[in-house]
């Protein structure tokens, strides 16, 4: 039978890739360590390297939605049920 693919969290991926890139140990201890395979984490260090500068950029790319867009949908579901509530109490 065929082995499973290991899915790894990114924060796994970053963790593996700075140690990487810190150079405290070498390709072959991370590798036995974490039990990753050196290509893989070669790949993963060179994705850390490539986006490293969207951690600095600033704009609307990390949050994504502003605080009003987020609380809107929230504000019409809570009249939506107030109204819901209304009629319910007039037929009772």
């Amino acid at each position: 039978m065929a082995k499973k693919r290991k899915n790894h969290s990114e924060e796994f991926k970053a963790r593996v890739a700075l140690e990487v890139i810190k150079g405290v140990q070498t390709m072959s201890e991370l590798s036995s360590r974490y039990k990753v395979h050196p290509t893989v984490i070669t790949r993963w260090r060179q994705q850390l390297i490539e986006r490293a500068a969207e951690v600095f950029s600033r704009g609307d790319h990390g949050s994504g939605k502003t605080e009003e867009e987020l609380t809107a949908p929230l504000y019409q579901e809570i009249g939506r049920l107030k109204m819901e509530v209304d009629w319910l109490k007039k037929k009772l």
